[in-house]
């Protein structure tokens, strides 16, 4: 079945993925999922984390669908040297856990992971993790991830200074990355703000561009780290 996004562009290049776990079937399922969509494209497939370093360097993905335990090298070693290879463009960690708290997915954030998603997940929030993470769009599974980021940075002592390049930000880039630390996707930002969505987008890159910034997920843990929301706020 396909779950075609109807705001897709065909002439598009499609989004590469590398679904990496240690089940067979989760494998196998997960990748005829998604090569199952318009403007999605399976490229490869790996057992455990080492398998997967070798299959992302090989076939340079968009995405990867992370498993965290795992036999030989787990997702949270894997995902630190795949984000410390520097490979140009930078393939986004899906990370796919069985658990909503998670010890590994805590340290899968520090080690680079762009987002977090349950096994259980209906195939469409899947398809719509693997778009959004590519696109560098939104923060997945939003009560989790929301959840996880207050518990890392609780954890971690308070910046005491932001960033010079903070500074940087006009008022209305403040108020976005404001927006983005509480965990809101663009559309949801445009609505508060009064904004055009694309224009939201617009922002949002700028901000990560000025702040040098991987992907939301950094912007979201700097957020709390220089105090523009707290933790439960």
């Amino acid at each position: 079945m396909s779950l075609q996004d109807p705001a897709a562009n065909p002439a598009e290049r499609p989004v590469r993925a590398v679904v990496v776990d240690d089940q067979a079937m989760i494998r196998a399922g997960f990748s005829a999922l998604l090569s199952a969509q318009d403007g999605i494209e399976v490229v490869g497939q790996a057992a455990d984390g080492e398998e997967a370093v070798r299959v992302v360097s090989r076939e340079r993905p968009d995405v990867v669908l992370m498993d965290v335990r795992m036999p030989v090298l787990d997702g949270l070693e894997a995902t630190r040297r795949i984000v410390a290879a520097g490979l140009d463009p930078a393939p986004r960690v899906l990370v796919l856990t069985t658990f909503d708290v998670d010890d590994y997915v805590f340290s899968a954030l520090q080690a680079g992971a762009s987002g977090f998603l349950l096994k259980d997940a209906t195939p469409e929030a899947l398809v719509d993790a693997v778009r959004a993470v590519a696109a560098g769009d939104s923060l997945l599974s939003p009560v989790i991830t929301r959840r996880l980021i207050e518990h890392f940075v609780s954890t971690r002592q308070r910046a005491a200074h932001a960033p010079a390049a903070v500074a940087d930000l006009t008022p209305r880039e403040r108020e976005v990355l404001v927006c983005i630390a509480r965990g809101l996707s663009n559309s949801e930002i445009a609505a508060e703000l009064f904004i055009a969505e694309q224009t939201t987008k617009t922002h949002v890159s700028r901000i990560l561009t000025k702040l040098g910034l991987r992907d939301r997920v950094q912007a979201v843990v700097l957020g709390y780290e220089i105090g523009l929301v707290s933790p439960g706020a």
